[in-house]
């Protein structure tokens, strides 16, 4: 199989699985619990995160707070770089079958900026808090499902997006011990 075909056919299963997803916000109940998750994924949870660590841990965290606003800066900087690059169209601006189920933040698809965060977020507050994990996994795992679920984006876009946030991530918690602020 040459390069062509293969892409061709990443692309077929690509728009395969974001209509399969998006098929299930065509019930209103669905559709309304994934916009919920969305827009709690817009920052909203990952402050309340944010704010439990530093009061859980007290405020000779605030160091590692400040890592994971970096991590978020070093993310979006990273998705919004990418999505001017390959300017690649929403699933639902493409494609007629997909439904709209929440209005995106920005223009283009790739990669799943709310996906990123999410991973990059639950990565770190994880490491210091892991007992957080237990509410973060599961929303960051409905944050990348509402993301296809509303016709936003595709899986690709998710799984890279979810790819770079574990890199933040990682390189955030690895960085630490050098610069002397340990984790």
């Amino acid at each position: 199989m040459n390069f062509k075909n293969a892409k061709t056919r990443m692309l077929h299963l690509d728009l395969k699985g974001c209509i399969y997803l998006n098929h299930f916000s065509h019930q209103q109940v669905v559709a309304d619990i994934f916009k919920m998750v969305s827009r709690l994924g817009d920052g909203v949870f990952w402050y309340v995160m944010l704010a439990t660590v530093w009061i859980v841990q007290g405020m000779s965290y605030s160091v590692q707070i400040v890592y994971v606003l970096l991590g978020g800066s070093v993310g979006t900087t990273i998705y919004k770089l990418l999505k001017k690059k390959t300017v690649r169209p929403r699933p639902y601006q493409v494609h007629q079958v997909i439904r709209l189920g929440e209005r995106p933040l920005d223009h283009f698809s790739f990669p799943s900026g709310h996906t990123l965060h999410a991973v990059m977020a639950t990565t770190v507050l994880g490491y210091i808090q892991p007992m957080l994990l237990v509410l973060m996994l599961p929303f960051t795992l409905l944050v990348a499902l509402s993301r296809m679920i509303l016709g936003l984006h595709y899986p690709s876009d998710v799984a890279v997006g979810a790819a770079i946030g574990a890199a933040v991530g990682a390189v955030i918690i690895l960085c630490a011990p050098l610069l002397g602020l340990i984790l």
